[in-house]
């Protein structure tokens, strides 16, 4: 017979779960990674980066 220890230990057993939770940690951040290099590389924030620093360098003092 299973006494309340043996199935609360049964219950709470979560092996292998660890393993699980990196894989998908990983896979997401490999996918942020992918989204943040795309928008980085992209024309738009190429073009604003740019119109700041020209604005900066061509200011009057």
């Amino acid at each position: 017979m299973f006494s309340a220890f043996k199935i609360q230990r049964f219950l709470a057993d979560d092996d292998g779960m660890s393993t699980a939770e990196y894989a998908i940690g990983t896979i997401a951040a490999a996918a942020f990674g992918a989204v943040l290099y795309g928008v980085v590389t992209g024309d738009s924030i190429v073009n604003a980066l740019t119109q700041i620093i020209d604005k900066a360098l061509n200011t009057s003092v």
